[in-house]
C-alpha cells in the first residue's frame, strides 16, 4: 500500500522555537520574550532571541527542506511580529517575513500550512489578563483576520491553536509556561473556553471570506488506557479521557462541551465564566470545522490516583514524561515495565497510536485528520561527520506503519508532518534534545546539515511510503 497522492508528508516547526529576530523590524514583545528570561524557568536560561536563527535563513532552510522532498511545510506565525501589541497597528515588516516565507515554499512547490498561534502572545495582552480574558479572544479574532486577509491567497490550510491544552495547562495549572500560574483550576478552564470561543469566531469569518481552504484546530492526542481492567482503574482512565480529549474534542467537532466534566465543574465553582453567544458561536462553528490536527507523541497509561501528597512539580516534571497525579488527584499516569520509553520517559507506542485514532473515529465520526506532529526527541550521534540518527528513522517509520494500517481501516487521515524540521529550540529545555531532520550546529555558526533521516524521509516521500 501507498499513501496516495493528495496525502501531505511534510515537517513542522514553530516560530519562537526556530526564528530568532525577536525585537527585529517591528516585532512586539510575546510573553516568551519576557517568561524565558525570568531565571530558573528554561535550561541554563536558553532563550528564543536568536533560536536557530530562520528569520534570517528561511531561504537556506526552505531550499533544504526542498532537497528532503517535503511536500508541506507546518509553520507557525508570531502574533506579535503582524501585530506588535496584540491588537494595535499592523506591522508592515512583519507581514513582508511571512509573505517571503510563503513564497519561498511556493517557488519550491512546497505547500505552507500555517499555524495562527503557537503560544508566543503578545507580552501587552498577557498583561492585560491573557487567555483569562475576553479581549485576548477579540484581539485574536482581528490578528487572524488580518492573516486571512494577508496570505489568504496563497495559503489554503489553516490551524488556529496548538495544543491548547499543553500552554492552557502548563500556564495555569502547572507554572510551568507563562504566565506562570499554579494550581488555578477556574482560570484554566476560563482560558481554554477563550480558546474555544477564539476558534469559532475565527472559523465563522474564515468561512465568509470565501477564500476555498480548510480551517481547523490542533490538539494533543494522548489517549489515555487503563492499566489493567480493575474498574477503579478503567474509571480513572474514562475520567482522564473526558478531561484531556473529550473536553478539547468535544466543543470544536460536536459544538458543545462534555456533560461529565461540566456537572463536575459546577460543582466544584470551576465553571467558566460564558455567556450564550459564546456557546452558540461554538454551537454553530463546529460542522464548519474542515479538519483536526493531532500532535501524537505517546499514550498514557492511567491508574486511579494512590499519592495524596503534593509536590512541588519542578521544570523536568513538566515535559511530559508519566509519573504525576492528576491536577484534580483523581488519576495518574505510570510508566509500565512492559512498555518502551525514550531517552527523555516518553512511551514509543505506534499501536496506542493507532488504536487511539480508532477511539477517535468511535466517538467523533468520520472527521478528516492530519498527524500535524510526531517525532522522536533524541541527542543525535555524529559519526564521520554525519548525523547518524537511527533511532528517528526506525520511530517515524513505526508510526508510518500504524497509519498505513489506520487508512486502510478507513481512518480518514489526509497528512504527516514530522516534528520537526530542523532542530529547533526545547520550550524549557534548550538545545539538548533534538527532533529535526535538519541539524544546526550551535558549536559552529549555526550551520545546517540534512541527518540521515532526512535523506530517508525524501526515500519515503518518493516511494510514498510503499516500503514502509
Amino acid at each position: 500500500m501507498k499513501f496516495a497522492k493528495d496525502f501531505l508528508l511534510g515537517a513542522a516547526s514553530a516560530s519562537y522555537q526556530v526564528e530568532g529576530a525577536w525585537n527585529e523590524d517591528g516585532k512586539g514583545i510575546s510573553n516568551w520574550d519576557v517568561f524565558s528570561k525570568i531565571p530558573g524557568k528554561t535550561f541554563e536560561g536558553t532563550n528564543g532571541d536568536v533560536a536557530v536563527d530562520h528569520y534570517h535563513r528561511y531561504k537556506e532552510d526552505i531550499k533544504l527542506m526542498a532537497e528532503i522532498g517535503l511536500e508541506s511545510y507546518r509553520f507557525s506565525i508570531a502574533w506579535p511580529r503582524i501585530i506588535p501589541d496584540g491588537d494595535g497597528e499592523i506591522n508592515p515588516k512583519g507581514i513582508e517575513f511571512y509573505n517571503n516565507l510563503i513564497d519561498e515554499c511556493l517557488k519550491y512547490g512546497i505547500v505552507p500550512f500555517v499555524t495562527l498561534y503557537h503560544w508566543d502572545l503578545p507580552q501587552n495582552l498577557e498583561e492585560c489578563g491573557g487567555w483569562t480574558s475576553k479581549r485576548t479572544v477579540d484581539a485574536f479574532v482581528k490578528y487572524a483576520n488580518v492573516c486571512f486577509e494577508a496570505f489568504g491567497d496563497r495559503v489554503k490550510h489553516w490551524i488556529t491553536f496548538n495544543e491548547t491544552i499543553v500552554f492552557c495547562g502548563l500556564g495555569y495549572l502547572a507554572g510551568a509556561h507563562p504566565p506562570g500560574i499554579k494550581n488555578d483550576p477556574k482560570k484554566y478552564f476560563q482560558a481554554t473556553h477563550n480558546v474555544f470561543t477564539a476558534h469559532a469566531r475565527a472559523v465563522e469569518d474564515y468561512k465568509s471570506l470565501r477564500q476555498f481552504g480548510e480551517i481547523g484546530i490542533t490538539h494533543v492526542f494522548s489517549p489515555a488506557f487503563s492499566i489493567d481492567d480493575n474498574p477503579e482503574n478503567e474509571q480513572a482512565t474514562y475520567h482522564a479521557n473526558q478531561y484531556n480529549t473529550a473536553w478539547y474534542y468535544d466543543p470544536v467537532l460536536k459544538g458543545q462541551y462534555p456533560e461529565y466534566v461540566v456537572k463536575q465543574l459546577i460543582e466544584k465553582d470551576w465553571t467558566p465564566d460564558w455567556t450564550e453567544a459564546e456557546l452558540n458561536v461554538i454551537k454553530s462553528a463546529a460542522p464548519k470545522n474542515d479538519f483536526v490536527g493531532l500532535n501524537y507523541y505517546q499514550p498514557q497509561r492511567v491508574m486511579k490516583n494512590d499519592v495524596f501528597e503534593v509536590k512541588e512539580k519542578s521544570r523536568e516534571d513538566s515535559t511530559g514524561a508519566p509519573g504525576n497525579a492528576s491536577f484534580d488527584g483523581v488519576y495518574k499516569t505510570v510508566k509500565m515495565d512492559d512498555k518502551v520509553y525514550t531517552k527523555w520517559g516518553w512511551e514509543i507506542s505506534p499501536s496506542g497510536f493507532l488504536e487511539g485514532l480508532r477511539m477517535l473515529k468511535a466517538d467523533y465520526g468520520d472527521i478528516k485528520i492530519y498527524i500535524t506532529e510526531n517525532g522522536l526527541g533524541d541527542e543525535d550521534p555524529i559519526i564521520d561527520d554525519e548525523i547518524v540518527d537511527v533511532p528517528r528513522i526506525k520511530y517515524i517509520e513505526e508510526h508510518l506503519r500504524a497509519l498505513k494500517y489506520a487508512v486502510a481501516e478507513g481512518i480518514n487521515v489526509k497528512g504527516y508532518y514530522a516534528w520537526s524540521a530542523m532542530d529547533l529550540l526545547s520550550w524549557l529545555n534548550g538545545y539538548k534534545k533534538q527532533y529535526g531532520f535538519i541539524y544546526v550546529d550551535h558549536k559552529n555558526n549555526l550551520n545546517r546539515k540534512i541527518k540521515l533521516s532526512g535523506h530517508w524521509y525524501k526515500k519515503v516521500i518518493e516511494e510514498r511510503g510503499e516500503n514502509i
